[in-house]
């Protein structure tokens, strides 16, 4: 006879049991017909023949094709440049809006506008922002007397990565914000008065109290946007189209170019297989620090 706690599982897993035979039939079929189209030399458009085993060579040529390792070497500039600079801006707005001020409750709801706003959308604006005519950044900057003449902010292959790195950063920083924010609301105001009157330094005070509360939601927010910035395609797509020469072209758009623009269905997938590979990494990476956080939260 089952007892109690077995009673509960066995109920448990019986009301997991279709969401996990549906997510098991969107997630696994399409990875499996996406590995074995990794091993032949298969087309998106074909004559109807059945393509032919090349076994391991779509990964070989992946692993030393240049523009892919160009693409790469791109995509982790994006990474960790975007995500860096959205923790330091992140973690300054949410210090901010935690302090007492008139207007703060109508400032949170703007620092969430951008966050709140379609891809799309955002990737839109800065483009229209950024561009060599008529945008909003060339008009700023020649008044403060930064610039003498207009620049082709996305035009230019040394300027274009940057400009999308700027348009991403102002949409996701607000991420990043509401999670330390929410972290810093939970910091007892008696630990900050015994540090005043211990004499510590504002900075101490931040280093000894402030950082250990919003170490592990901090960490936990940029392992999030760093799989999610390895992933970006669709404000890259809308703003350069992988463009200038090349300039702007990341692993997602170079999957993206290889499978539906060059119609190699064979070599798109395997380079999908490289970047799945990838995005598990970092997902283990984030798994392993929810368990130590889970682990030391436990023993405290």
């Amino acid at each position: 006879m089952l007892t109690l706690p077995q009673r509960e599982r066995r109920q448990a897993w019986l009301l997991l049991a279709p969401m996990l035979l549906m997510m098991f039939l969107l997630t696994a079929w399409p990875l499996a017909r996406t590995l074995w189209l990794s091993f032949t030399d298969a087309g998106l458009i074909g004559d109807g023949s059945a393509p032919n085993w090349v076994g391991s060579d779509n990964f070989i040529y992946a692993l030393t094709d240049p523009d892919f390792r160009a693409a790469l070497w791109r995509t982790l500039y994006f990474t960790v440049v975007s995500v860096m600079t959205e923790g330091i801006i992140g973690v300054l707005v949410a210090l901010l809006l935690n302090q007492p001020f008139r207007g703060r409750s109508a400032l949170r709801v703007l620092v969430i506008l951008p966050w709140a706003l379609p891809t799309i959308v955002n990737a839109t604006m800065w483009r229209l922002n950024f561009n060599p005519d008529y945008g909003s950044i060339n008009a700023l900057l020649s008044q403060l007397g930064l610039i003498d003449t207009y620049r082709s902010w996305l035009g230019d292959p040394s300027s274009a990565i940057n400009a999308v790195m700027f348009a991403d950063i102002w949409k996701n920083y607000p991420l990043i914000t509401l999670l330390v924010l929410a972290a810093l609301q939970t910091i007892p105001e008696d630990l900050f008065e015994a540090a005043r009157l211990d004499g510590a330094s504002a900075f101490r005070r931040f280093r000894k109290i402030t950082l250990p509360a919003i170490a592990a939601p901090l960490a936990v927010a940029l392992i999030l946007r760093t799989i999610d910035a390895f992933k970006v395609f669709d404000i890259i797509y809308v703003m350069t189209r992988g463009g200038p020469l090349d300039s702007t072209k990341t692993v997602s758009f170079f999957v993206y170019q290889e499978s539906f623009s060059y119609l190699r269905a064979g070599s798109g997938a395997a380079y999908a297989i490289l970047m799945t590979l990838i995005c598990a990494l970092l997902i283990l990476i984030y798994m392993v620090m929810l368990l130590r956080q889970r682990r030391s939260g436990s023993t405290e």
